[in-house]
């Protein structure tokens, strides 16, 4: 079978897809390289191989030169397989040998997405297109992928071929082992966080998958969703699960026979990503309880009910809820989710005051001489959360001004960079004390004495160097905090 087939639809054991993107969040219009090439259907096979030769590229689009649209593409592999092992024709019209059935993405799509469609349908190009269906360019693994390290390739084939959840536990052990090779070698904690999100993502992708093959689900669009750090992409080496299912449903009885079907399959796959070192959530935001398993008629509801009540309590609570991310399945009820909520979140200033609210519960672990403050933890005195006192506040901050100005990104650095209105060199000074917090937090999860607190840093313990920065990154949060409160506490 061709590699680009849309019958391709599950993952290919042994593919050596790279996880290491250049940002999760950069769009694959800034990804592309090169560019643009494609051959009329009536070019011949080896015109194609010729230019394919020329440009030193491995794939290329058949393209209908009235219109634009792309009808096919056309790989090396492909050419050699049609011409060397099948005896095909060099003077054929390409059209014979190229790829329909074309697996395209927007040019706007995340590389993240583009990472996710690779992986599900096991392919190595993905054709991009723009909104009205046009021909933009090509998106390899090579332009997805920065640096390919071959750690991380085999360990993706490995998690490609697993055939049992007893396996992918095994292999769950070799994400963090890369973490914390990644951290030995000094990489940034942006690539740390999204290359540990994105192996985790592949790791609950196949467990879904396998895990659905033990079930007669409903033959209805559903969609796996996750939510906090992994809808964010910002898990670190300490995280459980926040996930959920939306579906479609046409009536309320509908709906709750549908949820029936669907919960023993969410709590198969809940029981296996906690085997595989994925701990059930605490506060049971999973999809395995019956009230994050809805249609997504209830799921605006429940939204709406979050928005309309603006009580900062209910809200503390709920807050998770708005980093939700598609992960497998129906991605276009995440989309049509997203810009519901995002159409009418502006329109309750309560809301928005009240998630202000909820960030004045933040104190800052600075006292007013500018010397650490403690919370006064009895088992991990003269500690600070790193979670809870650093990273909290950027991350509040950053949802609050997403859903004000209805910006679709969930991860909290994007979210800064399109919504917080600062100066570059501002937003930049955020963005850099939001990640050397996030690196104090891995280095704490790797070298610390106690699983039980995995953020707490006792800043004695610290290099004078990172001590320094550390209070110069919580004086930018509190500097967030306090703009976020002029600006919409009072409106």
């Amino acid at each position: 079978m061709p590699e680009s087939s849309t019958d391709t639809i599950k993952p290919i054991a042994g593919t050596s897809l790279r996880v290491a993107p250049l940002s999760s969040y950069s769009t694959l219009r800034q990804l592309a390289s090169g560019a643009p090439l494609t051959v009329p259907p009536s070019a011949s096979v080896r015109e194609t191989l010729l230019k394919l030769d020329s440009a030193h590229i491995d794939a290329i689009v058949v393209m209908d030169e009235a219109s634009h649209v792309p009808l096919g593409i056309v790989t090396l592999r492909d050419v050699l397989r049609r011409i060397a092992i099948e005896a095909g024709d060099l003077e054929a019209p390409i059209a014979v040998i190229m790829t329909g059935g074309l697996i395209t993405l927007p040019a706007d799509a995340t590389a993240h997405q583009a990472s996710v469609v690779m992986v599900r349908r096991g392919v190595r190009h993905l054709v991009v297109t723009e909104a009205d269906g046009t021909y933009f360019n090509v998106v390899s693994q090579a332009d997805l992928y920065a640096h390919p390290g071959a750690r991380a390739a085999e360990l993706v084939a490995s998690i490609l071929a697993a055939r049992d959840v007893e396996t992918l536990a095994t292999l769950a052990t070799g994400v963090r082992s890369l973490a914390i090779q990644l951290l030995a070698e000094r990489v940034g904690p942006e690539a740390i966080c999204q290359r540990i999100s994105a192996l985790n993502d592949l790791l609950t992708l196949q467990v879904i998958e396998l895990t659905a093959g033990h079930f007669e689900l409903p033959y209805v669009p559903w969609c796996w969703l996750v939510f906090g750090s992994e809808g964010r992409l910002e898990q670190t080496l300490a995280t459980d699960q926040d996930n959920g299912l939306i579906f479609v449903a046409t009536s309320d009885d509908e709906a709750a026979s549908l949820r029936q079907a669907f919960l023993p399959f969410a709590k198969a796959v809940n029981v296996a990503l906690d085997a595989c070192g994925f701990p059930l959530c605490k506060g049971n935001i999973m999809a395995s309880n019956p009230d994050w398993c809805l249609s997504l008629d209830e799921w605006k509801s429940a939204f709406g009910d979050w928005m309309s009540v603006g009580h900062p309590e209910a809200l503390l609570n709920s807050t998770i809820f708005f980093d939700f991310r598609a992960l497998y399945g129906q991605d276009s009820l995440a989309s049509e989710l997203r810009e519901w909520l995002l159409a009418r979140s502006s329109d309750y200033p309560i809301f928005l005051r009240a998630l202000v609210e909820n960030t004045l519960e933040w104190e800052s672990p600075l006292n007013w001489w500018q010397g650490f403050r403690y919370d006064g933890n009895k088992e991990f005195p003269h500690t600070i959360d790193l979670k809870l006192h650093g990273a909290r506040p950027f991350v509040d901050a950053a949802r609050i001004y997403a859903l004000a100005k209805g910006v679709p990104d969930t991860n909290t650095v994007e979210r800064l960079r399109a919504a917080c209105g600062m100066l570059p060199h501002e937003t930049a000074a955020l963005v850099d004390a939001f990640y050397h917090i996030q690196r104090l937090r891995l280095e704490q999860q790797v070298n610390g004495n106690s699983e039980a607190a995995p953020n707490r840093v006792n800043p004695d313990h610290l290099h004078e160097l990172d001590r320094y920065i550390l209070k110069e990154s919580l004086k930018q949060a509190r500097n967030l905090q306090q703009r976020l409160v002029r600006k919409y506490a009072a409106s």
